[in-house]
């Protein structure tokens, strides 16, 4: 096996250094972007070996993905802490700790600092995964936050009307709606990482059993207005981010997603509506009122925190 090509086969011969780099780790990933934002003083390829498509053994793989590696023109491979002096010394900005490093015993000392990090970066990377979001729009984290926030919040009004109603139409409303939340909080779940999430969590699933225990208490009429105050709000929430990302190239499937996840909501309002004979009375529109701003609170709360 040569490394002669890169990932989209080109020829690489003629390059002065080829870094061989895990993508796949995110620790990796942004300090190999630091480096390929500068204009190295002399040509440099980038060659991530956690892609499938570049033609490794399981031997090779796994070595270039254990320790950073660097091939210089000759065909010679370099790693560790020798590696990164070799790619510094072509690197604006770096050279100075290039030179630093290449003082009588300064790269063995590197090196053995780089080992000691190896050991600990399983656990890094662990806990960077954990609030990695580069593959979303930066823009629209903090709004699929509250997505996140709002599907725990769902999942738990039907759990609480489940819990207080012994009315077979709504426990069967309420059953089938439940499954549909719990799908949607799966796909926010996959979206977007533990700690990038909500810390008020336990907050919205009280608020969520509440919203759905009160209503259930004053009958099947109240459950639905609620429901349909609720989704109102939701299926606008979904509408904004929609609109937010039709303009931004290679978003389509994120786009659908909350497209998919904003048609099951208006089906919800819609089969709530339908179960509600007539508006509802002052009282129970002054509580949909109050739904409806919790709501909006709570989507601005679990942007922020």
């Amino acid at each position: 096996m040569t490394l002669s090509t890169t990932t989209n086969g080109a020829q690489m011969s003629c390059e002065a250094l080829t870094v061989l780099f895990d993508g796949a780790c995110p620790l990796c990933r942004r300090e190999v972007g630091v480096y390929q934002a500068l204009k190295p003083a002399q040509p440099v390829a980038w060659l991530d070996v956690s892609k499938a498509s570049v033609p490794l053994t399981l031997e090779d793989r796994a070595r270039y993905l254990a320790r950073f590696h660097v091939r210089r023109e000759d065909g010679s491979l370099l790693s560790g802490a020798a590696a990164f002096v070799a790619l510094w010394r072509v690197m604006p900005g770096w050279r100075w700790l290039a030179r630093l490093a290449m003082l009588p015993g300064a790269t063995p000392v590197l090196e053995r600092l780089y080992r000691g990090f190896l050991r600990v970066r399983p656990g890094i990377q662990r806990l960077a995964r954990a609030c990695d979001t580069s593959h979303l729009p930066a823009g629209l984290v903090a709004d699929l936050r509250s997505d996140h926030a709002g599907e725990t919040g769902a999942v738990w009004i039907y759990r609480g009307m489940l819990c207080v109603t012994r009315d077979e139409t709504v426990r069967k409303f309420a059953r089938q709606h439940l499954d549909t939340e719990l799908q949607h909080l799966q796909t926010m779940s996959a979206l977007l990482p533990p700690l990038r999430r909500s810390w008020l969590l336990v907050a919205w699933r009280v608020a969520g059993f509440a919203t759905g225990a009160l209503p259930a208490v004053f009958g099947r009429r109240a459950v639905f207005a609620t429901v349909a105050a609720v989704e109102t709000f939701v299926v606008q929430h979904y509408a904004h981010q929609i609109e937010a990302l039709t303009a931004q190239a290679g978003q389509a499937a994120l786009r659908q997603v909350l497209v998919d996840c904003q048609r099951d909501e208006a089906a919800h309002r819609i089969e709530a509506q339908a179960h509600l004979a007539h508006p509802p009375g002052a009282f129970l529109a002054g509580w949909c009122t109050a739904v409806g701003r919790g709501s909006a609170l709570a989507v601005t709360l679990a942007r922020r925190v």
